[in-house]
């Protein structure tokens, strides 16, 4: 699970990059202080492992974690090569998902690389680059692509089908995940790999002044994710790098202090594992608490294959309970006495919150 935090240069990335990942990243006052990508392990927020391992406790917890990667800033032109434009291309290639840092406050000691603060723009900025870099690439695939149609070749046909929906939705400025494309269709575009179709989560980056406040831009930034269907998190990014270097007492007490119940990062980590619809099932006992990342939708078997791969060969069943009923009833074995552990098989799918022991042989 990879997400490359972008944006526009001077827009607050390393900052919020540093909030995230307390890895330290180069921050500046000027474009491009990032050059090459930095690279951070961020554990996702989970109070039902905290529970669990303070109800065992366990030797050790491990949460479930994502990769964030703070990728230079861009500017007009990229697709072309301008700034690091290539660099930055290719570093998105390879992420999962896009965090689109955006600037939404006003501080006249802090260069904005176009001259002024608009949200818009700055979105319409880096979705042009990105569009136009993603039509490149399927004008290419068409070229080769139609050479096998004229031969006939009926994969190439639907293939052919497909990369002139998607041309004619990035023709009208629009990203290829909102082209209009069925189910077979989708699953044919996954192979172009074009950064259009990788899902995006916007962050509306605020000043301290307005945390709480639906400012202008921020109200400009969620009206151009919702005609996306993308999910906006308001920031500071300022304070949440205060935060980050904080004791848990520490930080509850300054978010109790600033009005809010969670920090903006615990809600944008969330909000990613969401975004690449993700889940967790646990793992539980005196030793270890374990979150276990599987996407929505897989079952048993392969959620056991997580943990290792002789689990997933030799599955012969899982024992499951919700953490809650675990919790709540003293432990695994009382769970199993009221009835609340069950016995589940290959087709089981899993839900998030589960509890699992699986059976296997070797």
């Amino acid at each position: 699970m990879k997400l490359g935090v972008v944006g526009l240069p001077n827009v607050g990335k390393s900052t919020l990059f540093n909030a995230i990942t307390k890895a330290g990243a180069m921050s500046a006052n000027y474009p491009f202080c990032t050059i090459e990508p930095n690279v951070g392990i961020v554990a996702v927020p989970d109070e039902r492992l905290d529970m669990l391992e303070k109800f065992y406790n366990s030797k050790k917890k491990v949460p479930a974690t994502i990769e964030f990667v703070d990728i230079a800033g861009l500017v007009k032109g990229a697709s072309l090569g301008e700034g690091l434009g290539n660099k930055f291309l290719s570093h998105i290639r390879e992420v999962d998902a896009i965090v689109h840092c955006v600037r939404c406050f006003d501080d006249p000691n802090v260069i904005h690389v176009e001259g002024r603060v608009d949200p818009q723009s700055d979105i319409e900025i880096i979705n042009l680059e990105l569009i136009l870099a993603d039509i490149d690439s399927v004008d290419k695939r068409l070229e080769r692509v139609g050479k096998s149609v004229k031969a006939g070749d009926k994969e190439a046909k639907a293939e052919f089908e497909v990369l002139n929906i998607i041309k004619d939705t990035l023709s009208q400025n629009l990203p290829a995940r909102l082209a209009k494309l069925n189910d077979e269709q989708k699953k044919i575009a996954k192979n172009f790999f074009l950064l259009t179709t990788k899902p995006v989560i916007y962050t509306a980056n605020v000043s301290e002044d307005d945390i709480g406040i639906e400012n202008d831009y921020v109200k400009k930034v969620k009206e151009i994710a919702s005609a996306e269907n993308a999910e906006v998190i308001t920031v500071c990014a300022k304070i949440e790098e205060e935060l980050s270097t904080l004791s848990s007492e520490e930080k509850n007490e300054m978010l109790k202090e600033l009005g809010i119940k969670q920090s903006g990062l615990d809600q944008l980590i969330t909000a990613c594992y969401r975004l690449l619809s993700l889940m967790s099932f646990l793992t539980a006992g005196e030793d270890e608490v374990r979150a276990w990342t599987i996407p929505i939708g897989t079952k048993a078997p392969q959620a056991a294959g997580k943990i290792h791969t002789d689990f997933e060969r030799g599955f012969i069943k899982a024992e499951v309970v919700n953490y809650k009923d675990l919790l709540e009833l003293g432990g695994f074995n009382q769970a199993k006495e009221k009835g609340k552990v069950r016995l589940e098989g290959k087709d089981y799918v899993v839900q998030d919150g589960d509890v699992m022991l699986f059976k296997f042989n070797v």
